[in-house]
């Protein structure tokens, strides 16, 4: 057996016996801390006899946080650009396709594409662009 596989028994049963010692000072100065913070607790308040809930304003303090948190977050996706190629060269929302049938006015889908190919967000859409206005923020 070579020198490094030979056993440390001395070191090993030092460190075993410092790792005791610290878990058996660590649960002493918990069990002390903890007796004397129980022995110092505040008395507790007596409920109120009368008057608005206190839950009921909770609610509504409650609701009124969330009402505007929820404006706050949704108002960057409302002006967020919903064609990430928009004026580029590899945009395929650019193509357009029309026809021309006799002497009537062409059709083309460019006038339903022409908001999301310049760049357009959500609330820039013909239709979802009113929705999107109902939401907050």
């Amino acid at each position: 057996m070579g020198h490094h596989e030979a056993a440390k028994p001395a070191r090993a049963l030092r460190h075993r016996a410092l790792l005791r010692a610290g878990l058996t000072v660590t649960a002493a100065g918990a069990a002390l801390a903890g007796a004397g913070s129980a022995a110092q607790a505040a008395p507790v308040a007596p409920a109120p006899a009368a008057g608005p809930s206190a839950t009921a304003t909770d609610l509504a303090a409650g609701a009124q946080g969330a009402t505007g948190a929820v404006g706050y977050a949704v108002a960057p996706f409302k002006a967020l650009r919903l064609d990430p190629l928009a004026g580029t060269g590899v945009d395929p929302l650019a193509n357009g396709v029309g026809t021309q049938v006799g002497d009537f006015k062409p059709v083309t889908t460019a006038l339903v594409t022409d908001p999301l190919t310049s760049g357009g967000a959500l609330r820039d859409l013909p239709l979802a662009g009113r929705v999107a206005g109902l939401l907050p923020g």
